[in-house]
């Protein structure tokens, strides 16, 4: 199977660990095996006069003194017994140590290798991924798979050698008994298969559903302000248990599955035991079977329904497994962005320049249509336009986070997209409209790029972004932990912390996806003053709905529908009618009153 290739890649390195974990549930299973042959011999050749047929046998019992030296002395017998029980202990727990260390290894290597292409899948995939699935899929389907490696696999070997072992030996005991033993053993087997094709496909959807209920619980988690805000406690709890609803109902048709599977196989296995026991007493009285024999068959024919009966086990679980490394090679065979494909790594001055660049992101969809404009070292080019008309996709060409389709963008007259990625992310600051910040402390997530960033770069990057003074006014100051996303700061605070956060790194080229947004007009025209007295004046791209905010920049574009419909400076748009004089009008009279 191709789910097994996948988990293979995984396992290098230990593939000696779990032979040697093999290996020794197959010695504890030969240990398993001996005890029913001592208990017959004991009874039919020590207490009883039968010959002893097995040459290991009677080596074992010449080597403790003879049958007239054990007849006497039983109790041998006994801690022959207690240490053929505790060899096998032993061995079973030399593979279950292995086992289960080579299993933990390949689950941290598993979820290494996934977090890895997470964190390097394009940003489109996730702009479309459900977190709730990934975190699912890193987790609970992981989980999955440790515990069919750590236990059920190794089992299958040791059960697959069992039965070969256990038939070889019962052929050679009675031949007329073999038959009684395993009459029903091919309907145990068959129902197994069947059972495992039906479960696996309850399992999938089961699994699914418990992604969705993951979802749901991030999202609720992560918007719980909104869900209080707006009083929706009702309505958000109405929906959790719907999803909660769903999951119970595959979880007891798979509960209802494994029930139904463990009665039918049990009423075979005990019918099994059963007939063996009846036929074979029947033998016994009539002398054509040894008590020894007798008790040795029934101890064989459990210990052979036992790994038959739970084959049912084992398929299911190999079932959940490899519905788990199907669903985590979804993330796997994503193709990565590459950051680093030994393309240009130029110094980046800041001198940017479009020209009729087309974009979309699907076929003959085009989200940016013919857009070109130039933008020279230190310049302040700004974008304004109504909701949806392709302002923040321009912008993210630039860092690579998206690819133009046609037309050329040059960054200091390279082409854009012969620039390594990493290098020029490296050299671009995005301030993105919405701020993440993590829950560390203020100095940590404003030199998150750079750790070891001296404290004097900090705090100088805080008061070009004006959140200094906020900052001084905390008990801990800059060692004030800020709550999950930034939760104990105001908007405008995490706004102007992230901005912080970018301009640290001098980038020749800093874009303001509408980040000033969450800050008041007059803190706006602060900031837009520290960043143009900055020693290294950089190319800045700023998106905003706010005319006193792109009212200075050197170059206005307002886009509309994907197109530039109107460019150049505030004092001549506003001269000419168009879309910027409308807005200028609008917002001039809203401030006005």
């Amino acid at each position: 199977m191709k789910e097994f290739k996948k988990l293979l890649q995984f396992s290098k390195g230990y593939n000696l660990m779990y032979f040697f974990a093999i290996l020794s549930i197959i010695i504890s299973q030969v240990f398993n095996i001996i005890s029913p042959l001592i208990i017959r011999t004991t009874i039919d050749s020590i207490i009883g006069s039968e010959p002893i047929t097995s040459i290991y046998i009677q080596k074992l019992v010449n080597f403790l003194g003879g049958k007239e030296f054990l007849n006497k002395r039983l109790w041998i017998i006994g801690i022959v017994i207690i240490c053929n029980a505790a060899l096998r202990g032993l061995f079973l727990y030399l593979k279950n140590t292995l086992a289960s260390k080579s299993a933990e290894t390949i689950a941290k290597r598993i979820r290494d290798k996934l977090y890895d292409n997470i964190q390097r899948l394009p940003y489109d995939y996730h702009v479309k991924a459900d977190t709730g699935e990934l975190i699912q899929k890193c987790t609970s389907d992981v989980d999955t798979i440790r515990r069919f490696l750590a236990i059920q696999l190794v089992e299958v070997a040791g059960s697959i050698f069992m039965l070969t072992f256990i038939l070889g030996i019962i052929a050679n005991l009675n031949k007329k008994m073999v038959i009684i033993s395993i009459v029903f053993l091919p309907f145990i087997f068959g129902f197994a298969v069947v059972f495992f094709k039906k479960v696996r496909y309850n399992f999938e959807k089961a699994d699914e559903s418990e992604a969705k209920l993951s979802t749901t619980l991030q999202e609720n988690l992560t918007g719980i302000r909104v869900v209080k805000a707006f009083s929706q406690e009702r309505y958000e709890l109405e929906k959790f248990d719907v999803r909660n609803q769903e999951y119970r109902k595959l979880s007891n048709k798979l509960v209802s599955n494994l029930a139904m599977y463990w009665s039918i196989s049990d009423f075979f296995s005990m019918t099994q035991v059963g007939l063996v026991i009846v036929l074979g007493s029947y033998l016994t009285v009539k002398g054509e079977l040894t008590l020894g024999t007798l008790i040795a068959f029934v101890s064989y024919i459990n210990m052979l329904v036992w790994p038959i009966r739970q084959m049912g086990r084992t398929l299911t679980d190999m079932g959940k497994a490899l519905v788990s490394i199907k669903r985590i090679d979804e993330i796997l065979s994503q193709p990565i962005e590459e950051l680093v494909i030994n393309g240009e790594e130029p110094v980046i001055e800041g001198n940017i320049e479009f020209k009729n660049v087309y974009f979309e992101y699907e076929k003959d969809r085009p989200v940016l249509k013919d857009i070109s404009f130039t933008a020279n070292k230190g310049d302040t080019v700004a974008i304004i336009g109504s909701t949806g008309s392709g302002k923040s996709s321009l912008v993210h060409l630039l860092p690579r986070l998206y690819e133009y389709n046609k037309g050329s963008v040059k960054i200091d007259g390279i082409e854009l997209n012969t620039i390594d990625k990493y290098w020029i992310r490296k050299n671009i600051g995005l301030v993105l409209q919405e701020p993440f910040l993590y829950a560390k402390t203020i100095k940590e997530n404003i030199r998150l790029s750079n750790p070891k960033m001296p404290d004097i770069k900090v705090f100088n990057a805080a008061k070009i972004a004006k959140i200094h003074d906020d900052i001084n006014s905390f008990e801990e100051k800059y060692d004030t932990v800020v709550g999950e996303r930034g939760v104990s700061l105001s908007g405008g605070q995490k706004q102007r912390m992230s901005i912080a956060r970018t301009i640290i790194n001098e980038s020749p080229i800093v874009i303001f996806d509408d980040s000033l947004s969450a800050v008041d007009t007059e803190t706006d025209i602060e900031i837009r003053k520290a960043l143009n007295l900055r020693k290294h004046k950089a190319t800045t791209i700023i998106i905003s709905h706010r005319i006193s905010t792109v009212s200075e920049a050197d170059l206005i574009l307002v886009v509309d529908k994907g197109k530039i419909i109107q460019r150049g400076t505030h004092k001549e748009l506003i001269e000419k009618d168009g879309l910027y004089k409308r807005v200028y009008n609008i917002q001039s009279s809203y401030d006005e009153e």
